[in-house]
């Protein structure tokens, strides 16, 4: 599958960086683009200069909002984001379509996060933009939600979350929801955890963007993931997680007396694999409730079987029993199994709901502050009412 991606503000600048240096990997490991292009979209210079993999000229690094801002941001205000994208996003998107190589592209993913300023106001009308200016193309989101301390610190982080994931749902073809706080390491400096939760994000993805562009039969599964079985799964509410397990490289001798108990092993590896995927999710999301899934394996091609599909396939049709299943396998030679899972149109995402209700209660606390600053604004006024001024 082939991607064009777009990060919007400073978070989605530097994820899209990362996508664009996960198509690097895949250029040098298996000889194919899995992106047509990257770009990253911000009101801020700075940032913008801060990129590292992403072409360093104003076609990919694409500044908004300058007469506004200065180059400076908007300060985490989502609406001055939105307004920003209403009145450049046509540079945006003719950029895009000078690309002699879009026709190649699959899908848009934006990348964002939700409770900044220019991102999370930008993301959704560039989301509109696409749609209605290349609709015959799926535009898909990566919303990356607040860390713990900025949701209990700041209240601009909830509601700017609350109204970006509330506009995206009316737009995107998918939102894939990314809880920041779920990639912390407790002990690392916050340079690395960004740099690190980064890498996190865009890993799940690797295999699954690589295995419907091969074109060697070696690395040709018996069950092909491409670009429309993820297409077909991909809706609404989204979470997508990782699972690996590591392989012996020599492999050990092979006895065909116990081809049952090889299918055993294999089978309770692919599941541990699995289960790992699950756990690891991007958010924290109730299984059972995705009305479609999607899976693929991948690791050495002489761990991979028809068996195996269908064993992963009947427990993953237990963990979420509405879904409609999507699976695939994909034989490269490493010493891993691993598994990316993705399960989508979410009956009910609880972090999403958790997000409107607590813009809602604070809205209320706000608007009863801001009259109670008004009442001691306007004793203060009626006491000072009988003494002169110099103006």
């Amino acid at each position: 599958m082939k991607l064009v991606v777009i990060g919007l503000g400073q978070c989605g600048g530097r994820l899209a960086d990362e996508f664009a240096r996960l198509n690097l990997r895949a250029r040098q490991m298996r000889g194919l683009d899995v992106l047509v292009d990257a770009f990253a979209v911000n009101s801020d210079t700075t940032d913008l200069t801060g990129i590292t993999t992403i072409k360093a000229d104003h076609h990919h690094r694409i500044l908004i909002g300058a007469e506004l801002t200065r180059g400076h941001g908007v300060a985490k205000m989502s609406d001055v984001g939105a307004d920003i994208a209403l009145k450049d996003g046509d540079k945006v998107i003719d950029t895009l379509r000078r690309n002699p190589r879009l026709f190649e592209c699959d899908a848009f993913l934006l990348v964002t996060s939700t409770g900044g300023g220019t991102g999370s106001g930008a993301a959704p009308i560039i989301a509109r933009l696409l749609k209605e200016r290349v609709n015959d193309r799926p535009v898909y989101v990566i919303a990356v939600l607040p860390f713990e301390h900025e949701e209990e610190n700041e209240e601009h982080a909830v509601f700017n979350t609350a109204v970006c994931l509330k506009s995206l749902s009316e737009v995107a073809d998918a939102v894939f929801l990314v809880d920041n706080q779920r990639y912390v390491g407790k002990d690392a400096s916050v340079a690395r955890n960004i740099q690190r939760i980064n890498q996190l994000i865009a890993a799940p993805f690797f295999n699954l963007l690589c295995a419907g562009e091969e074109r060697k039969p070696k690395h040709i599964g018996a069950k092909t993931m491409d670009a429309g079985d993820i297409i077909q799964t991909l809706a609404g509410w989204t979470a997508i997680g990782y699972g690996q397990l590591l392989k012996p490289i020599i492999p050990l001798p092979h006895d065909e007396s116990r081809n049952f108990y090889k299918r055993g092993t294999a089978t309770e590896e692919g599941i541990r694999a699995m289960d790992e995927a699950i756990a690891e999710l991007s958010v924290t999301v109730k299984a059972a409730e995705a009305y479609r899934a999607l899976y693929l394996i991948s690791g050495p091609h002489k761990d991979l079987s028809l068996n195996l599909i269908q064993d992963l396939d009947a427990y993953l049709r237990l963990v979420c029993p509405q879904a409609t299943i999507r699976g695939g396998d994909y034989p490269v030679e490493k010493g891993v199994l691993d598994i990316t899972v993705i399960l989508s149109e979410l009956g009910e995402a609880e972090v999403v709901r958790h997000f409107y209700q607590k813009a809602t209660k604070l809205q209320r606390e706000q608007e009863s502050r801001q009259q109670a600053r008004a009442n001691k604004a306007n004793l203060a006024e009626e006491a000072g009412k009988d003494i002169p001024t110099l103006l």
